[in-house]
Formats: C-alpha cells, structure tokens, sequence
C-alpha cells in the first residue's frame, strides 16, 4: 500500500487528492473553495495568502488521513495557469493580491504593442497578443506597486506563476523553480530554446533573477516536511497540460476538452512546434525527462463560470448540477444564444472588449431557454476551436476527452457530440487535472513509465453523435451571435 498526493490548484478552488497506488484510483479528496476578488471592472485577483493556506490546508488534510506518513511516496502539483504572485524573497510574503489570468487590466497595453512586436512574440513563444497570459501583468505589478518596483531593482521579489509560490512555500523557500508548461505560458519563453528570452525579457522590463528556474515536468523540485518526515515533491505542469496527461493524450492527435471556470481544447501536435495563424495558441503540453512534446490549445475564458454566474446573480437555481435538469424542461433554445464573454472572448477571436450577451430573446422565452442557451454556447465554443485545430494540424478529429466539472452533464456532452460530429469519451475519472500531476509524480519517482499512462484510463461512457443536420443550422446561428458580441 502507498499513495501520492496531487495538489490541484484551481482558479475558483483548491483541492488535493490522494491517490492508492496499487488500487490505481483516487480514494480521497478535499476541495476549498478561492475568493475571487473585482477591484475595479475587468480586473480580477484572489489573495495569494488565502491560495496557500486552503492549499496547505487541504495538503495537510490528505498526509494526515493516510495510515501512515511512510506510505506517502511524492506530492504532485497542478495550477490555474498565466496567474502571477509577487512576493518577497527572503520572507515569502506575498506583496500583492495575485493577479488572475482572467484579469483584463494590461488589454490596452497588450493592444499598444502588438503592431511592433506582435509577429515576434508569437513566434518566439506561441502565444497570441493577449493580457491573458503573464508577463503584462509583471510589468502592471512593477509599474504600479512602489514596493515591488524597488524590490525588482535589487532581486528582491519573486515573480511567478502559482505553482512556483506553492512550491517556494512548501520547501520553507529553499526551491524557486517553475516547471515548461507554467513558464512558456508567461510570454517570456522561447519554446524553441526552452529558455527565457532575453529579447522578451527587455520588451516587458522584467529582470531575469526574479524569475523561477524551469524545469521538466518529471522533475523532483524539493521536499515537504512534516511531522519529521520528508515527502519529495515530484511532478508539476499546468492544469491544462496535466489534464491531457491525465486523459492519456500522449500521441499525436489525441485531444481532450476540460469544462472548468473556462473551456479549454489542447490537440497533441507532436515533437515539434506547429505555430498558428488561426487564433490558436502553440503549447508546450508536457516535458518528461529530455522529450517535450507540443500541443494546439484554444482557451474559452468563460464556461462553467457562466452556470456560477447564472446561479448566483438571479438565484434560479441554488447548485450548479441543477442547470441540467432546467435546460431540458425545454425543446430546443427557443432562438436564444448566449455568449460567454464576461472578460472578452479567447481563441480563436482573441478580443479583449467584448463582452456577454444574450441575442434572440422574445416574449416566450423563459429562464430554461437561458440556461440551455448557456450549456448550449460550451459546445459551440468547442466547435469553434476543433474548426481550426482540424484546419491548421490537417487530422481530422475522431474522438475527444472529456473531463471538469461540466463533464458530468449528459445533456451537454450529447449536444457536444452533435454539434462537433464526432464521439465525446468520458473517463471513469472525471478528475483528470489531479490525475494528471499524479501520473508526472509516479514518473519521476520511477513507479511509473510514460507509456502506462494510456492503460491507466478507464471509459465511462461514449457520447456518439446522432447526425442530425439542424444541428449544423444551431451552429450557423451561433455565429452570427458572436458576430454581434464582435
């Protein structure tokens, strides 16, 4: 009997989970719940401090319920991505709120620079122009908090993504390291060096001794102590890069959909960067050992929030698992389309001022044509990224994975299926972000090689399409709400 630990980071909560090594399944979780925090329009932060105490809690909770300490053999970890945390080097106190990756605060910014250096950025990093990712808001940081300014100056502040803050608080700050698939995503590495940039480094002004080292994502970045015990921490990537590795996308044209907070598509693309020129986003989907391996990825900002959003802005509904039931009191959408763009649209339109909308309301529509509308919008912003993914990479799309919260709704993943035409397969295992972290952990500790992965996935259930063609009429409708939202 031995487990290991996953520490699932999220952007509306944290959790972690244990897993039983010999059972292959997650027998154990806990999951708290991160405040977001909306100083001003567009702007959204959540406290760095609240991130690490519900994280600590939740980890501590998970090494305490095992039988043993002994049996805990590593602790993987996974994290919201592109959300940057400053803190002080010598005390590890967080010197400001963390700026989520949702935040729209640097757009203008981002919009100024793009005619000079937007050609060079995509290439060098395989991003689009856009404030979603994080070096912008370095910069916001170093332009507009004195204290970390001064602090930049003299390598006094540590700038970095989520799991680099956990780790430098696990390891009492004796490791600051960052693994490929967090430090590509802050537009400041070169994903054909696998290095930061000293030319991106200048653009932003962002010094290169206040950011972590970067490391594969097998690598055992240190040690977390307790209770006199020494428990390796081993296996980290990105929640996205962690779910395809939780799905088993390991070879080429495998792509999964993860339903959270927002959508997110990732398609592998093999060993070698295809860059788009589609609005899709060229990324680093994992680095195990001396092997990196890429990946198409088109990010939703807005999915599940939308369901958060509806439920607690008009009290409709009081869990967002009652969404469902809703939606299908109802034959179709009534003509209603909802567009999720509470903080712009991502890919593949990559426009930072629009905003949501609800298009087709009559006198007969009621809150079930809205809340279908909204389920509804999830399968067509996948339509929108698969159109492309098939366009630029030239394989045709057969099966997509499934995992996150929206998983679980049958309704959504059978319109899902019609929509897109293809089967929608979904694991037994519906976490596959903590799963995924688990896998890297097992891997670098050597309990486990990368092909295993695929035997470790187990189906639950197969949504095939039904190939009626009113769906392809739903989806041209769907266009032409976006056209307005544009």
């Amino acid at each position: 009997m031995s487990y290991i630990i996953a520490v699932d980071e999220g952007t509306t909560g944290t959790r972690a989970v244990l897993y039983d090594l010999k059972k292959k399944r997650i027998v154990l979780q806990k999951a708290s719940p991160i405040k977001q925090i909306y100083p001003k329009p567009s702007f959204v932060e959540e406290s760095a401090n609240e991130i690490y105490a519900e994280t600590l809690s939740s980890l501590v909770e998970m090494i305490e319920s095992a039988e043993s300490i002994d049996l805990i053999k590593g602790i993987g970890i996974t994290n919201q991505r592109e959300t940057i945390v400053a803190w002080d080097r010598k005390t590890g106190k967080p010197l400001y709120n963390a700026i989520v990756w949702q935040c729209r605060r640097t757009t203008e910014y981002m919009k100024s620079i793009e005619p000079v250096y937007g050609d060079l950025i995509r290439e060098k990093t395989g991003l689009v122009m856009d404030a979603y990712f994080s070096a912008s808001k370095i910069k916001w940081l170093m332009d507009n908090v004195p204290e970390i300014a001064e602090k930049a100056k003299r390598g006094e502040v540590c700038f970095g993504t989520v799991d680099s803050f956990l780790i430098y608080k696990f390891t009492g700050g004796k490791a600051f390291v960052t693994d490929v698939t967090n430090a590509q995503r802050t537009m400041l590495f070169n994903i054909h060096t696998m290095d930061y940039d000293d030319e991106l480094l200048e653009i932003f002004g962002v010094p290169k001794n206040c950011l972590p080292t970067v490391v594969a994502c097998d690598k055992k970045v240190g040690d977390f102590e307790y209770a006199g015990a020494k428990i390796p921490i081993c296996g980290v990537a990105g929640d996205q890069q962690a779910a395809l590795i939780g799905q088993g996308c390991i070879s080429t044209g495998l792509s999964k959909i993860t339903y959270g907070t927002g959508l997110f598509m990732l398609y592998n693309v093999g060993d070698k960067p295809i860059i788009s020129q589609n609005g899709l986003v060229t990324t680093v989907a994992y680095k195990i050992a001396d092997k990196t391996v890429y990946a198409f990825e088109g990010s939703v900002f807005n999915a599940g929030s939308a369901v958060q959003w509806f439920r607690d802005a008009f009290g409709i509904i009081k869990r967002s698992k009652e969404i469902e039931p809703l939606a299908i009191s109802v034959e179709d959408n009534g003509g209603v389309y909802f567009i999720p763009a509470f903080t712009g649209l991502g890919a593949p339109y990559w426009n930072g001022d629009a905003r949501g909308m609800i298009c087709g309301l009559t006198r007969g529509s009621t809150k079930a044509h809205v809340a279908r509308a909204i389920l509804e919008s999830m399968a067509y912003s996948a339509k929108d990224l698969a159109i492309v993914m098939e366009s630029e990479s030239k394989i045709k799309l057969t099966e997509i994975r499934c995992d996150g919260g929206a998983s679980a709704n049958d309704f959504l993943m059978q319109f899902q299926a019609n929509v897109l035409g293809v089967d929608i397969n979904r694991p037994v295992e519906k976490e596959s972000t903590a799963l995924g972290a688990v896998y890297l952990c097992a891997i670098g500790l050597g309990i486990m090689r990368p092909d295993d992965l695929e035997g470790y996935r187990k189906t639950q259930k197969i949504f095939s399409p039904d190939g009626d063609k009113k769906y392809d009429e739903y989806y041209e409708n769907w266009k032409k709400a976006i056209a307005r939202a544009l």
